[in-house]
């Protein structure tokens, strides 16, 4: 039998209790009220959606929270929560940086190397003048993910080939196409001289990592330098790093670009014979300059002159042989599959030649909210300081994740290419371990963001025949990154029941 509850049925019960001896009314008013508080227990809970029990989740509830999961093409809205509201995305962001590099360069774009020569070459093949190696922002050279790692050799070729057999002027790594300024002014000190915060000039050489080989000893010492790799023979390094019980590197550098000194501070396990630690090159450019000179003199090609970095003046030559880098689609896929931060950086520094040299990162901003701006975008819910989100300062609304996602799945040229480019839960990159074992492994393709309290996950979901877009972001949230990553998963499995 069903049963409806409606104001006519509680008026006509209210006027049968009326009819009652004082203590029957009074028995059955408690009933009553147990019953009507039971039913309006019973129907908050079923009206709970399962983005209300995410956002008040516990440790969730005074979380900064912006989110929005829809069908693409602007369908059907599946959830939604602040989604125009701004906050830190971390490197969600990323996400922009390429979607937008593809759009504006296209997949098949490679960034070129050139190396250009000055003066005369005399019959007796004396380069009377310089090898410049003119950068164009090129963050492949020497990678240890993508491109040729022994792209020296072509170079080495290059200049045979011209008939040169001797220099007497010197290797100049020029990198002026961008500023001097190598890191972003709005990232925090704690960052910078770390890998995964690498400098970011008109060249990049090894990805702009070394790595620095230590041997611990008992608990509370200090470990012992042993090596870098590259060799970096003018960096000195203020080693205030202690063994530790910790299995783990908690190891971390500070410094600041072409500065040479750097400060060490941290854990690193105690007891271990050698241990790898890794930091950023402080100079890359004059770096590979190097290492090109000394090529040339192992295949007995010699240079007068010590090499030397350049960053603020361009010096011009006749151009012998062009390095290309490995084609943008690559690139991207790296950027976003790894959350490589480098790269992203490299690709953000680059969108600003649009607005001029030197590239500043102030450029590749003008160009990237111009450019969406004039596809209709809500470029007033981007604030955008960086290219890979390490900024603090960076914010983003789900709304306008949303739709870019929506842009590069539905309209975009390239829309392949981008959704390619993402790591697949449960299965690739930075998602690997994200929805694994669920029914949505292998379903969703999405960019993850983690810095100190933000978490966010942008992405789609491809479930019975149709695509769904989703953005989720959480800032300051009481539980650790771990739990709120879970609380997420939560949220997609069960709206995607």
């Amino acid at each position: 039998m069903k049963l409806a509850f409606t104001s006519r049925n509680f008026f006509v019960v209210f006027a049968v209790i009326l009819l009652y001896p004082h203590d029957l009314k009074i028995l059955f008013m408690k009933k009553l009220f147990v019953v009507l508080s039971a039913c309006f227990l019973a129907f908050n809970l079923f009206a709970q959606t399962p983005v209300d029990n995410f956002v008040y989740h516990p440790f969730l509830k005074n979380a900064n929270i912006s989110l929005l999961i829809r069908e693409a093409g602007k369908g059907k809205v599946m959830g939604r929560y602040n989604a125009d509201k701004s906050i830190i995305p971390a490197s969600t962001l990323k996400l922009v940086t390429t979607a937008s590099a593809l759009e504006l360069l296209g997949p098949d774009f490679r960034f070129q190397t050139k190396l250009e020569i000055s003066g005369n070459i005399t019959h007796e093949h004396v380069l009377q003048g310089n090898v410049i190696i003119k950068g164009g922002g090129d963050p492949t050279l020497g990678s240890e993910f993508l491109g040729d790692k022994n792209f020296l050799d072509q170079w080495v070729l290059a200049i045979k080939q011209a008939g040169i057999d001797k220099i007497e002027g010197k290797i100049i790594a020029d990198a002026s196409i961008y500023n001097e300024e190598g890191v972003s002014p709005f990232w925090t000190w704690e960052d910078m001289g770390n890998y995964y915060a690498p400098s970011i000039f008109g060249i990049s050489y090894l990805d702009n990592t070394f790595r620095l080989f230590l041997r611990s000893g008992s608990m509370g010492t200090t470990p012992v330098i042993l090596r870098t790799a590259p060799d970096l023979p003018d960096m000195v390094i203020e080693n205030h790093l202690k063994s530790s019980k910790i299995a783990f590197d908690s190891a971390y550098f500070y410094g600041m670009p072409n500065s040479n000194l750097r400060r060490l501070y941290g854990e690193i396990p105690a007891n271990r014979a050698e241990f790898v630690v890794k930091g950023d090159i402080p100079n890359p450019v004059l770096l590979l300059a190097r290492r090109f000179s000394e090529r040339l003199a192992e295949n007995g090609i010699t240079v007068q002159n010590p090499p030397v970095s350049e960053f603020s003046t361009p010096f011009d030559g006749r151009v012998i042989y062009t390095h290309f880098s490995p084609p943008l689609r690559d690139i991207i896929k790296q950027t976003n599959e790894r959350s490589n931060n480098h790269y992203a950086e490299c690709l953000f520094r680059y969108l600003g030649v649009r607005e001029g040299i030197p590239v500043t990162g102030r450029g590749g901003v003008k160009t990237i909210r111009n450019f969406w701006q004039s596809k209709g975008l809500s470029v007033n819910q981007l604030f955008m300081y960086d290219g890979s989100g390490l900024s603090p300062m960076n914010a983003v609304s789900a709304e306008f994740f949303a739709e870019l996602l929506d842009y590069m799945y539905s309209k975009s040229a390239f829309s392949k290419d981008f959704f390619n480019s993402l790591p697949i839960a449960g299965r690739t990159g930075t998602l690997v371990s994200f929805l694994s074992g669920t029914p949505l492994e292998g379903k969703v393709f999405a960019k993850s963001g983690s810095i100190e309290r933000v978490k966010c996950y942008a992405g789609y979901v491809q479930k019975g025949g149709k695509t769904y877009i989703f953005a989720i972001m959480v800032n300051n949230a009481r539980g650790t990154s771990k739990a709120v990553a879970q609380k997420i998963e939560e949220l997609l499995l069960s709206v995607f029941k």
